[in-house]
């Protein structure tokens, strides 16, 4: 399992921006409601590439309280 560290860490280096444009573009024009589903469709595409359960709560516990912050 990934600790809470490793998910903090920046793995995307210079295309982290180049990953948000692309995300933010891809909103573009969409309702509220849209966005949600968007945002929810991407989130189980990606919890599937992942792959691994472990992870992916850990992943959640740790989202869950940087919200908490």
């Amino acid at each position: 399992m990934m600790n809470d560290t490793s998910m903090m860490t920046d793995k995307l280096g210079a295309n982290g921006d180049e990953f948000y444009n692309f995300l933010m573009d891809a909103h573009e024009g969409l309702s509220e409601e849209q966005s949600h589903a968007l945002n929810a469709r991407l989130v189980l595409m990606l919890a599937n590439e992942v792959g691994n359960i472990d992870t992916l709560k850990s992943v959640i516990k740790t989202a869950v309280e940087f919200n908490h912050e």
